[in-house]
């Protein structure tokens, strides 16, 4: 039995699968490809963009400058941190010096009380329990400003004190409290 052409052509719309291969075979037969990947162009554009991130990042990571910087800034806070600990748990003043990029912690042998009002640095070396150092010090390329102050046996400083560590926020002691931020 033999269709008719417009029974082939109604077939062939009611499927639709006859005629979109039949396209794609005479596109394929004319010689037209269909190609995927990228253009030369665009991996040119893709490696420029790449070595401009590069320039701009690779020295942030290859400067330890700015990791000294931060670590001495974390360091300095801890240190004050415990200094005041150390100042309430055994009821003694707490001398801080901050001199030559180095934090050194002592304190007062003698407790406050009757007649002994004001500490007297330096005193003995308080040494962390951890590590057992008694300074904190950094690199030259870091720079710190200098001072001395004291936590009394309540925890509270001589004085408000504002530290900067170069290239971070001033580390801040609270006058009542003590509290180091």
């Amino acid at each position: 039995m033999l269709l008719s052409t417009e029974q082939t052509e109604g077939i062939k719309q009611e499927v639709g699968y006859l005629s979109h291969v039949k396209v794609k075979m005479q596109s394929f037969d004319s010689g037209e490809k269909n190609e995927r990947g990228f253009t030369l162009v665009e991996l040119i554009t893709i490696i420029i963009i790449i070595g401009i991130i590069g320039v701009a990042a690779i020295p942030r990571f290859v400067d330890r400058g700015t990791f000294d910087s931060r670590s001495f800034y974390d360091q300095v806070i801890s240190t004050l941190r415990y200094a005041q600990k150390a100042a309430i748990s055994q009821r003694r003043f707490v001398c801080v010096v901050i001199a030559n990029n180095a934090v050194t912690l002592t304190y007062d042998a003698t407790p406050p009380g009757a007649g002994h009002t004001v500490a007297s640095c330096p005193g003995s070396p308080l040494a962390n329990p951890a590590t057992g150092v008694v300074p904190v010090s950094t690199s030259t390329g870091v720079t710190v400003t200098a001072g001395t102050f004291n936590f009394d046996a309540l925890g509270r400083p001589s004085a408000p004190q504002s530290i900067t560590v170069s290239g971070n926020a001033p580390i801040t002691v609270e006058a009542e409290t003590g509290y180091v931020h």
